[in-house]
């Protein structure tokens, strides 16, 4: 059902976690299936020094959360908001039909964190 880089991000994922004094909190609860992602940033200078997760959800969910905290690592703000639920997915190598709405709950609560963050400012 899913190919090895899913299941490498679900079985090892990357950046799990708080971070304690984040500089933003983006939470997104996908009624459809019961998913529940957290995305923390730690921003310095305009870029995402920092990016961790804690999700609640499938295998889909888990891996899609990892993914996106790799993807958005090191951008700058608006580099990050360029991060597509589109651009999840294919960095994943695809998910079955199914679980696209997990990858796309990912980069949303990307883009709430970064939103969270200009709020603060």
């Amino acid at each position: 059902m899913y190919n090895d880089i899913v299941l490498d991000h679900f079985s090892d994922p990357r950046n799990v976690g708080e971070i304690a004094d984040a500089n933003g909190i983006g939470y997104v609860n996908n009624a459809a299936d019961g998913d529940k992602i957290t995305i923390y940033i730690k921003v310095e200078n305009n870029i995402l020094t920092d990016v961790k997760f804690k999700t609640f959800g499938c295998g889909a969910a888990i891996a899609a959360s990892s993914m996106v905290t790799v993807l958005a690592k090191g951008k700058t703000l608006s580099e990050a908001l360029e991060i597509k639920n589109e651009d999840v997915s294919f960095a994943l190598g695809g998910l079955p039909e199914n679980k696209l709405k997990c990858s796309n709950t990912a980069a949303d609560a990307l883009h709430s964190a970064i939103s969270d963050y200009k709020l603060r400012e």
